[in-house]
This record gives structure tokens, C-alpha cells and sequence, in this order.
């Protein structure tokens, strides 16, 4: 008996649109989808989506990147697949994993997608580094001066309340503590 071809589609954010996935895949018996980043940990749609497909079944994407977060999770979805005895079918890079040329394509731009992280992630931090070497700082600007955290560092030692101390200076508690900790 044949099986299904089952479909997965993921954008990474909300703000992103599925249609051009979905338009893709719009032959298959059944779809997951999911709006979440790549890098989380949990994707709830993938996991009903490998839990769902059965041997003779088809998983079809439409890129590699659209189903893991790097070529040890790629592999490791290609593993589960291949014990399950189901196939990938990877649209746009002409991806099949039911023939040898396939598999051996689906390892090798696997492998590629990594090594392009990789790098991108290296000329990212070499960047940063770049930058703060520069004199150039991150993240949001004090809300405070120094005076002003010495002052507030001085009425918490005389017991003024952190609700008050919020107020008057227009803190959450998160960013109040940190402060003082500082």
C-alpha cells in the first residue's frame, strides 16, 4: 500500500506569511504547519508532524532550513525518518531520499547549511568584537545617571520601599535591582 505525502511548512514569526509553503505543498494528504523560530527548542508542529508519518509515507518540505536547526538536528530528523521508513522530499532543492543520489544530496547541502552558519555566526562576532574595540556600546542607554543610581542605592539602604522607588524613578522592579546590584 502507498502511503500519504505528508506536509511541513514554517515560517519564523508571526509576522511571516505560509502561503507560498502551503501553495507549494498544496498536493500533499495532510500539513503541519507552525509559526516559530527554527532555534526553539520545542516545535510542537514538527514533533506531531515525525509522531504522525508512517512507513511508505512521504514527508515533503519545501527547503531543508524550513525543518531543522542545524545538520546534527537535520540529521538526526533524517535518522528518525529513515527508521520509520519515510521518505523526505525536498521541493525546492529537488531533494528525494528515496533514491541514493537523493540521500547523498540531502547529506552534502545539509552539511553546506551548517558551514554557511557557521562562518555567518564567526564574521558576526568578529564584528562585535570590532565594534566594542571601536568604543561602540550595546544594548539600551542607562536610564539613569550616576548620581541618581547613587541616590536610589541610598534610600534603599534606608528601608524606602521598592514599589516608592519604582515610581520615583520610573523603573520596573527587573531593571530596579539590577541597578542596585550593580
Amino acid at each position: 500500500m502507498a502511503g500519504q505525502r505528508i506536509g511541513y511548512a514554517r515560517v519564523s514569526s508571526t509576522g511571516q506569511n505560509l502561503e507560498v509553503q502551503l501553495q507549494k505543498l498544496k498536493d500533499c494528504d495532510k500539513i503541519f504547519e507552525e509559526k516559530i523560530s527554527g532555534t526553539n527548542q520545542k516545535r510542537p508542529g514538527l514533533e506531531e508532524c515525525l509522531n504522525y508519518v508512517r512507513e511508505g509515507d512521504v514527508l515533503v518540505i519545501t527547503r531543508l532550513d524550513r525543518l531543522a536547526r542545524s545538520t546534527l538536528h537535520l540529521c538526526q530528523i533524517a535518522k528518525e525518518l529513515e527508521s520509520k521508513k519515510v521518505n523526505l522530499q525536498v521541493l525546492d532543492q529537488n531533494i528525494d531520499t528515496g533514491s541514493a543520489t537523493g540521500r547523498l544530496l540531502f547529506n552534502m547541502l545539509g552539511a553546506i547549511g551548517q558551514f554557511e552558519t557557521e562562518i555567518r555566526a564567526e564574521r558576526q562576532a568578529d564584528g562585535i568584537k570590532n565594534a566594542l574595540t571601536n568604543g561602540i556600546k550595546f544594548g539600551r542607554e542607562q536610564k539613569l545617571t550616576d548620581e541618581q543610581i547613587t541616590e536610589l542605592k541610598n534610600r534603599r539602604k534606608d528601608n524606602v520601599l521598592i514599589r516608592t522607588l519604582m515610581e520615583d524613578y520610573n523603573l520596573s522592579k527587573t531593571s530596579l535591582y539590577r541597578y542596585l546590584s550593580a
